[in-house]
């Protein structure tokens, strides 16, 4: 095979090798931490400092500061999060995303088949889910290093080409140069972390010296600033169709770096001798992984120091380019919370999910509220915009459904969180029954008026009262998904036990009246199918009681502020 194309290939393998590594290290270690991930979460507060600290262990546990920001975006487009919040966040994660380049400077060569086969064996023998996360963990990162491997040995003929080393020759000596590379090298390859291990492999290559680096630290910085300016990319296309806040946030990202890359642009070489100073000395080519490594976290550092301080200017910046335009009006029927750019991370998607079905729940409410106002006042005026109430909780629902059905099928959740989605999808069912069921029974009201039935005023008033029952069971219901309260799910209970003693009356009352003439026998099968519906409502209260008394909190899986 022709030389050129040997080396390109061995290139991309190797590119290919480590970026499957990296992103299957990625899915296994959200595997393996589990619910950690949520005490992780729980430490985004108004505190910048938590919220940096929140962001830059969040993506050394993801290994991608793409995956926390995309995280980011989809939390303050949904509301959970403030803006300022998800721009602490997102300098952390800059912090966080070093972790990568500090790993990858360790010279494991020797073991890394050794790393792979001990991986394999413990995903392969092992039975236990989070043990085979940890063996599945550690082959990745053996593959990690296998395309580092890979792309070092790929480049070693490249050293001793003359068309080559004089191209590096202008890289390094035109800083500007040397950021457009690095920033077109991220756009294509939309991971920072695979651009920064092809650099720091490359200037691991020597010179005519043997012993010199082929590019060089103060070289190596340019395209290391560029490196960061391109991950921005995948900010900014995962902020398309968002809120203006995370569209605000993507671009806080946007300026994070590239100010960064302004401000040290000017100090490559001092901040080379700086990087040179504390990091550990040796040939120049033994050690450039490592000060490429350094110069890249002591960046990022700097920047957050620097921003975290000015945070409220950084919004001020973000709200000037991005101002508050004519709010639209808002489809009642699409959801509020849910983004499936967070797919892949089932530990967040849950929370939303779950902010969702309460989103849901308030729309129930309103359309049972509605429900007796028209049972109360015979009303029928209002019934087609509860008809449409109805159709919206039914789309909501549908829209609910799916992007549970897509975590299911993403493979990235634990059997845990399988067994909470599934208990999501219980409650979500029960949650549009009471919905639907409620707009069946002002259906009914409406046929009364249009087929003139007439029942009595004692008849309507005990609707009512079972009715209004109801809805107080449906707000205690969602009350003890919330938080677990064994005293409301006990009223709930007891409540149920009301309807249906009430049920039982009001059947016995009806048939009294028919006997006396009072109603005709002709309305026993309509009034029966009212008493019915209610009955069912009830059962479906009772249905999240149990759920949130058995087996889950909706307050479980929402980030705490």
């Amino acid at each position: 095979m022709n030389e050129k194309l040997q080396i390109a290939f061995g290139l991309l393998g190797g590119l290919a090798i480590f970026i499957y590594g990296m992103n299957m290290m990625s899915e296994c270690l959200q595997k393996a931490a589990g619910e950690k991930m949520k005490s992780i979460l729980a430490l985004l507060t108004k505190n910048p400092l938590l919220g940096v600290l929140a962001g830059a262990v969040t993506t050394a546990v993801l290994q991608s500061s793409s995956a926390t920001t995309v995280m980011a975006i989809g939390f303050v487009s949904a509301g959970l999060m403030s803006l300022p919040q998800a721009i602490s966040i997102i300098f952390g994660a800059n912090i966080g995303t070093t972790m990568t380049a500090q790993i990858i400077a360790f010279k494991i060569s020797d073991y890394i088949y050794i790393i792979i086969f001990i991986g394999f064996i413990i995903a392969f023998v092992t039975k236990s889910e989070k043990i085979k996360s940890i063996g599945q963990t550690i082959f990745a990162f053996g593959l990690l290093f296998l395309g580092i491997e890979t792309m070092g040995d790929v480049m070693k003929p490249l050293a001793s080409s003359q068309v080559f080393t004089d191209l590096i020759g202008k890289v390094a000596h035109i800083p500007i140069l040397g950021v457009g590379v690095g920033t077109l090298m991220t756009l294509v390859v939309q991971s920072s972390s695979a651009t920064i291990a092809v650099l720091q492999n490359f200037a691991a290559q020597p010179g005519a010296d043997g012993m010199t680096s082929i590019l060089g630290l103060a070289g190596a910085i340019p395209i290391l600033l560029g490196d960061n300016i391109g991950t921005t990319i995948t900010a900014l296309l995962a902020s398309i169709g968002q809120s203006k806040d995370a569209k605000r946030t993507a671009v806080a990202h946007c300026i994070f770096n590239i100010s960064g890359c302004f401000l040290f642009i000017w100090f490559v070489k001092p901040f080379a001798a700086l990087i040179q100073y504390i990091s550990p000395k040796g040939p120049e080519i033994e050690v450039i992984s490592r000060q490429i490594a350094n110069a890249h976290t002591v960046f990022n550092i700097t920047m957050t120091l620097i921003w975290v301080c000015l945070i409220n200017v950084m919004v001020k910046i973000v709200m000037t380019l991005i101002p508050d335009g004519k709010s639209k009006e808002i489809d009642p029927a699409r959801p509020l919370y849910l983004d499936e750019k967070i797919i892949s991370q089932p530990t967040a998607a849950l929370q939303l999910v779950a902010k969702e079905i309460l989103h849901l729940s308030d729309m129930v409410k309103e359309a049972v509220k509605d429900t007796i106002s028209i049972v109360k006042t015979e009303e029928t005026s209002r019934m087609n915009a509860l008809t449409e109430k109805g159709h919206q909780i039914k789309t909501l629902a549908d829209r609910i459904t799916e992007y549970l059905a897509l975590l299911f099928s993403s493979g990235t959740m634990t059997e845990q969180q399988a067994s909470q989605t599934a208990s999501l999808m219980y409650v979500l069912s029960d949650v549009e029954r009471i919905g639907t069921l409620s707009v069946e029974i002002a259906g009914c009201i409406q046929e009364k008026a249009d087929h003139q039935y007439k029942y009595t005023e004692e008849a309507m008033d005990e609707l009512q009262k079972s009715l209004k029952t109801l809805e107080k069971m449906f707000d205690d219901s969602i009350k003890a998904l919330q938080n677990r309260d064994s005293v409301q799910v006990e009223k709930l209970i007891k409540r149920k036990d009301k309807i249906i003693d009430l049920d039982i009356k009001m059947r016995k009352a009806h048939i009294q009246r028919v006997n006396k003439g009072k109603c005709k026998s002709s309305m026993t099968a309509p009034f029966t199918n009212i008493l019915h519906l209610i009955d069912r409502m009830g059962n479906s209260c009772v249905n999240l009681a149990d759920v949130a008394t058995n087996e889950i909190s909706l307050e479980y899986f929402m980030v705490q502020h």
